[in-house]
């Protein structure tokens, strides 16, 4: 699949199969949030990679996952992430301004994960002394988002925007997600 077909077919998933991903693939989306752009260079993100189940179920309580359905949009019983990949900051490389650095860090590796077919949902809404608390991170690093991982027992869909941005679920229970059309975002040469 070409990176354009990743990123054209690549959803929000909240709801997973109860199948671990492997480490060694946990491992390859931490290296590509790791070679993201960074603001100056200065490389502040570092990673949590969490795949032990007991862990997990600790963190899983930590998280709001779809604030416009909620609570039809998180994981139902035995649809929870496989794993988690928690974004720190070490705030004694950078303090503020790191938003950036999280954001191209974070698409990479949700990318590299709908590359190999694994589904991802970046969480921002986390109880993020809860889960410092957890993993025993150290005062000098902030909890920047949680990003959940597993192999997808949902397939979103994507449609056009009409009147409103929020998602929503069908009859059948399929979650549809609002973009806005192209030609409503794109200007060539001037506004």
């Amino acid at each position: 699949m070409s990176l354009y077909d990743v990123i054209m077919s690549r959803r929000t998933v909240r709801q997973f199969k109860p199948e671990p991903v492997p480490r060694t693939l946990l491992e390859r989306l931490a290296n590509a949030g790791r070679l993201a752009p960074s603001a100056a260079n200065r490389q502040p993100l570092e990673f949590v990679v969490v795949d032990d189940k007991e862990i997990c179920d600790r963190i899983y309580p930590c998280l709001n996952w779809a604030a416009y359905i909620a609570p039809a949009g998180d994981p139902r019983p035995g649809q929870e992430p496989a794993a988690y990949l928690v974004v720190l900051v070490n705030t004694g490389i950078r303090d503020k301004m790191h938003e950036w650095d999280a954001g191209a860090a974070i698409e990479n590796m949700l990318l590299a994960a709908w590359e190999e077919r694994v589904g991802s949902c970046w969480l921002i809404s986390v109880d993020k002394e809860k889960v410092r608390d957890i993993l025993a991170v150290p005062e000098s690093y902030r909890v920047e988002s949680v990003v959940a991982l597993g192999y997808p027992a949902e397939e979103p869909v994507v449609e056009d925007l009409e009147d409103s941005v929020k998602y929503w679920k069908d009859e059948s229970g399929r979650l549809h997600v609002p973009k806005r059309r192209l030609q409503d975002v794109i200007h060539f040469n001037h506004f």
